[in-house]
């Protein structure tokens, strides 16, 4: 007499294949994070919505300015001195850095870092402003960071 096989062991290996796929498609990569996090940034600069960017900002770059004097120079540099009063954006693909410092003095980090180009159209004519951006993921302290170290 021939045993059939339970129909559970048939579609078990379809149940973790799918599950798998799901997994994947609906946690977002930390590529894909850091991505979402330059985006929201600059997202909100566009609307000169500066104080929910400086939130955004890793609390090593908090540090550096408060708040209101952040909002101050972000519409100052900007906004009065380029003349526009917007700008598009383009990001580069993140890339994955071990060991990144924000400068010369600072704790090791890993971090994606994301090359910001903003496209300008100001009383100056258009111009483009290149930024490279780093961003940590840690889960403690997450945010946006930018490069200090001294380039000699």
């Amino acid at each position: 007499m021939r045993r059939q096989k339970s129909p559970l062991i048939l579609i078990l290996p379809f149940a973790v294949v799918g599950l798998l796929v799901l997994l994947i498609v609906l946690i977002p990569s930390q590529s894909k994070q850091a991505d979402r996090m330059v985006d929201e940034f600059y997202q909100a600069e566009q609307k000169a919505d500066f104080a929910s960017s400086w939130e955004l900002l890793h609390p090593s770059m908090q540090s550096r300015f408060s708040r209101a004097s952040y909002m101050q120079d972000r519409v100052h540099t900007f906004m009065n001195h380029f003349g526009a009063d917007t700008y598009t954006y383009t990001t580069s693909k993140p890339n994955k850095i071990n060991n990144w410092k924000m400068t010369d003095d600072s704790e090791p980090m890993e971090v994606y870092e994301v090359i910001v180009t903003k496209n300008y159209s100001g009383k100056y004519g258009r111009f483009q402003f290149v930024q490279y951006v780093y961003v940590s993921l840690d889960e403690e302290v997450p945010g946006i960071l930018w490069d200090y170290k001294d380039p000699s």
